[in-house]
């Protein structure tokens, strides 16, 4: 029998395989610093561009993607990379408009030198962020963490629970300001969250039996002013999340059957339904690892030699949507008492408080968002749940 040779050299590429040309861009408000990279050359070159100079950045890329094909006579795909954060996404898409392959990437998984004083600059940072995109199309997936970018119309449907989270934390602000106005002067018993507040201005006294000081009143009754003008804002958020989860008509909310779903399950009202739509299930997950790491409540153990411990889970993930799953989690206890989650919940707690509590609620929100996200995916109810 003749020995069959067996051919181990990489196959030839072929012509027409496009040559990759390498860009990692670090954003500024005052210049975008961009690092390329191309296969004319080992060295990594440096641009500086105006801040916000989209156009500057383009002409760039395709003066580079031209030189390219003109030495290598091949076609030439651009790959880039920013990290997430003031500038959002709009950079992103505008760049795979333009025919760019676009990574965008959690800034707190690019790795960094651990050593006390380290060289930090926005050069230094842009070299970093394209040696790891180089690791990254090597074949290296753990070398960061790239984001899934919502599109346009996923980021706008957000604007309705934290344009309201927003007014909360500003009417607190007021109202606060307003009682600690009046505890200077021994008033105690005004509410500025009544109705009949401005009428009771006009009542007020201090505590010794004095009217108000002339200034004091008109600031109070300024505050006042910016107490009401939040509250119809937030009347107006209000009913424009209850006509999307509550009603049938068709909205301009491109996740309303998503919401109007978790609607239906008793301890979900429109507010919760409304943000874990927005924050967690506009997106698909391959697996139920992926959810509960997506919102940061997977476990993360330590363990180095003979030393092992539990730190708890890792809140790497989404905080609103994770500090929403802990208030649903307490919800569906009081309102799903006879759901196997629950029973488990009260077989491994009992009549305990504290921290053991405080430890189980958490396992209970991992399971019951795995539930959840089943239960859109599949429709199949979360075992023992009782629907609205």
């Amino acid at each position: 029998m003749e020995a069959q040779t067996v051919n181990t050299l990489p196959p030839v590429a072929v012509d027409h395989d496009p040559v990759r040309c390498l860009l990692a861009i670090e954003l500024s408000k005052k210049s975008w610093i961009v690092a390329i990279t191309t296969a004319l050359s080992d060295k990594i070159s440096r641009y500086t561009l105006d801040g916000c100079d989209w156009k500057g950045l383009l002409e760039l890329m395709e003066r580079i993607r031209t030189r390219v094909a003109r030495e290598v006579g091949r076609p030439v795909e651009m790959i880039s990379c920013y990290e997430a954060g003031y500038d959002g996404f709009w950079l992103h898409r505008l760049l795979e408009r333009h025919g760019v392959r676009s990574h965008v990437i959690d800034p707190a998984s690019v790795q960094v030198d651990r050593r006390a004083r380290r060289a930090k600059t926005d050069h230094i940072d842009a070299k970093r962020l394209l040696r790891s995109l180089m690791a990254y199309l090597r074949g290296e997936p753990k070398v960061w963490s790239v984001l899934r970018v919502p599109s346009v119309a996923e980021e706008d449907d957000r604007r309705l629970h934290r344009e309201r989270d927003r007014l909360i934390a500003e009417r607190g602000q007021h109202v606060n300001r307003i009682k600690g106005l009046c505890a200077i002067h021994g008033i105690y018993d005004y509410e500025p969250m009544r109705r009949d507040r401005m009428l009771r201005l006009e009542q007020l006294h201090t505590g010794d039996g004095r009217e108000l000081p002339p200034r004091l009143k008109a600031e109070i009754a300024r505050e006042l002013q910016r107490l009401e003008l939040i509250l119809e804002m937030l009347k107006e958020i209000e009913a424009e999340r209850d006509a999307i989860a509550l009603t049938e008509k068709v909205s301009a909310h491109t996740n309303t059957k998503t919401i109007q779903n978790l609607v239906k399950l008793k301890a979900i009202g429109a507010e919760i339904a409304t943000v874990l739509t927005g924050e967690v299930f506009y997106r698909p997950f391959n697996n139920r690892h992926q959810v509960a790491s997506y919102v940061g409540l997977t476990p993360s153990p330590f363990q180095s030699g003979s030393k092992c411990r539990d730190q708890g889970i890792s809140k790497a993930g989404n905080p609103k949507a994770r500090s929403t799953m802990i208030e649903l989690a307490w919800l569906w206890l009081r309102h799903q008492p006879d759901s196997p989650l629950s029973i488990w919940f009260q077989e491994r707690v009992g009549t305990r408080k504290g921290r053991i509590r405080r430890i189980t609620i958490v396992a209970v929100a991992r399971k019951l968002l795995i539930a959840l996200w089943r239960y859109l995916e599949t429709g199949v109810v979360p075992t023992g749940a009782v629907l609205n």
